[in-house]
């Protein structure tokens, strides 16, 4: 969250969906890129587990520019995308990958369903 005078400014993250339409929200430093869709009612993430790494439910592509700034993926997560259809290089769990600043702008794709 940067605070630009009075006003503060949140991350934030641009979705994807299967189909191409896109929608780009604010989400607060802190939460889950997963949290960021449930919160706002974007749909193709659907969250079974709520965000705990318990299932694949949240799979996202990261646009390739954006892959180093999430980070690498967990053996735990990476685990869990065993259960996803059609994974790549970029595949992430939605809940794995924590809103920072660093990632204002950032871009995930969605895959043609989550399960």
């Amino acid at each position: 969250m940067t605070v630009i005078g009075t006003e503060t400014k949140m991350p934030n993250v641009t979705y994807i969906e299967f189909d191409g339409t896109t929608h780009t929200v604010d989400v607060p430093v802190g939460l889950s890129v997963m949290r960021g869709a449930v919160d706002n009612e974007i749909p193709g993430i659907d969250a079974d587990c709520g965000g705990q790494c318990a299932c694949a439910t949240c799979h996202v592509f990261v646009d390739p520019a954006w892959l180093e700034r999430t980070g690498e993926r967990s053996e735990m997560e990476d685990s869990m995308l065993e259960f996803a259809a059609a994974t790549q290089d970029n595949s992430r769990l939605a809940c794995q990958i924590e809103v920072t600043d660093a990632l204002d702008g950032l871009i995930v794709r969605m895959p043609e369903g989550q399960h």
